[in-house]
């Protein structure tokens, strides 16, 4: 595994569903969103302006209810190895102290060409960039 990049984030009134906890849609925005700011943070302004990702696979065990007024933790990393074009990022939502994650999700993003949109094998300096 690659090192682990951290936000935090609060929980906001438009996060909560009518059972008074974080929609389940919000932890796939913070995932989409931790996983740009960790990409933008590592990319060059090559890569960044000659690929994008796209999610292909989003997988979300949910282990405690977070609520409005929690500020939150959130973790991610991608793993060591990409698989041709696509590349599994791990990210862990943590209510702020709390030892053990709210919810874990597990995501395959594939690589793109930004002009062409064509599928693009992760190329070795990008590996390099986000291995620690």
């Amino acid at each position: 595994m690659s090192a682990t990049f951290t936000q935090r984030f609060p929980v906001d009134a438009a996060d909560i569903d009518e059972l008074g906890h974080v929609n389940n849609i919000v932890y796939l925005r913070y995932a989409q969103d931790i996983a740009t700011a960790h990409w933008r943070s590592r990319a060059t302004p090559e890569m960044t302006a000659g690929f994008v990702w796209v999610v292909v696979r989003h997988e979300v065990d949910y282990r405690a209810a977070l609520e409005l007024g929690d500020e939150l933790e959130v973790r991610t990393r991608v793993d060591s190895v990409a698989q041709g074009a696509t590349w599994t990022r791990f990210v862990d939502v943590y209510k702020l102290g709390a030892e053990k994650p709210a919810a874990q999700i597990k995501s395959t993003w594939c690589l793109l060409d930004a002009a062409t949109r064509r599928i693009r094998r992760v190329p070795p300096e990008i590996i390099a960039r986000f291995a620690d």
